[in-house]
């Protein structure tokens, strides 16, 4: 079985083990979450990011919140559990893995009236855990459904960063990748930058280097005139939510990469877990999209590169209309439009 490429969240007895992705590529470090304000300051600050991996660490920040709160009483015990998922849900408005995975720990609060805390606590992890388990193993279906679109001698296109470190280890739109090289087929990747936090640059070429795949990185800009020029075969991206209409929310600057693809006629797929469908959304508009600090904009690596004064917008996502998507791949299967039959035949 294909192991994870990379371990980007862990559980570690009472707490959350992450790889601190702003450190990348320069520095591989580890930090230990302990409570939920600590994994809610992590996916604020961007320590860990990318939807699938969010809803994951949300689900083990409510267990190491629980953790903490064993010698409470059984009233003061929910109270706690409860707030720390009030906390943990209200850190990124778009990302709807974050939401599906509190939901999870919810029901196992309200599912288990009358148990102990200690008793609760260990429900609340093997949920934590079972979530866990089950984004990697959603991972490795994705991958092996999407592999079977890469063949020998394309160049693939990636924006962001939708590989291992997005999510439990494998990854969404960079999964088939890791699929179709264990498999022996050659292929080249290019990998946007990815303004303004350079996840493309930084994240994506790092893991996919380690991996031993043909990685090159470009500017955003650059994917739209390598498209015109007939460089790109195949373009992956993920999502942070996904509506029945098969519009969907990615990182700032897919729209653009999508409205390319089409023009040129390159195949443009979605890659994401079911649990990212917000099947309470009929189409894009109604998605959140979350405003990030205009610093991120306005510095590098903490440098002032604006002049003083100029203000900056900083949406960190933007909506691709249903029209640019080839397919949209779960681990459940790959969906051609009409989006919204194939989504709600998935789910049942």
């Amino acid at each position: 079985m294909l192991e994870p490429p990379v371990k980007p969240i862990e559980w570690s007895e009472d707490r959350v083990r992450i790889i601190d992705q702003r450190e990348l590529p320069g520095r591989e470090i580890r930090l230990d979450l302990k409570s939920a304000e600590e994994v809610a300051g992590a996916i604020c600050s961007m320590a860990l990011r990318g939807a699938p991996l969010i809803g994951v660490a949300a689900a083990m920040g409510v267990a190491a919140e629980s953790r903490r709160r064993l010698a409470s009483g059984e009233k003061e015990f929910r109270q706690k559990v409860q707030e720390a998922i009030q906390l943990i849900r209200a850190t990124r408005p778009t990302a709807s893995n974050l939401f599906w995975a509190l939901k999870r720990m919810s029901a196992v609060l309200e599912s288990n009236v009358g148990r102990s805390p200690r008793d609760l606590s260990d429900e609340l992890v093997r949920e934590a855990l079972a979530i866990y388990e089950d984004d990697l193993e959603t991972g490795r279906r994705m991958g092996e459904i999407g592999a079977e679109l890469v063949k020998d001698g394309m160049t693939l296109l990636t924006h962001c960063n939708a590989g291992g470190l997005a999510t439990s280890g494998f990854g969404t739109a960079v999964a088939p990748m890791y699929v179709a090289h264990q498999r022996g087929v050659k292929f080249k990747v290019l990998a946007d930058e990815t303004r303004p936090l350079l996840q493309g640059a930084r994240l994506t070429a790092w893991e996919l280097k380690r991996a031993g795949i043909d990685i090159t990185v470009i500017c955003d800009s650059a994917c739209h005139s390598l498209m015109a020029r007939g460089r790109v075969n195949l373009v992956f991206v993920g999502s942070d939510r996904i509506t029945l209409s098969g519009d969907f929310a990615n990182k700032i600057g897919t729209y653009g990469v999508a409205l390319s693809a089409k023009a040129n006629g390159v195949p443009f797929y979605a890659v994401a877990p079911l649990s990212t469908v917000d099947f309470k959304l009929e189409r894009g508009e109604e998605i959140p999209i979350e405003e990030r600090d205009p610093s991120e904009v306005t510095h590098l690596a903490g440098k002032l590169i604006t002049p003083e004064g100029v203000p900056a917008l900083n949406p960190a996502f933007d909506v691709t209309p249903a029209d640019l998507v080839t397919g949209i791949i779960t681990e459940k299967g790959l969906v051609k439009p009409p989006f919204k039959e194939g989504l709600l035949r998935l789910r049942s």
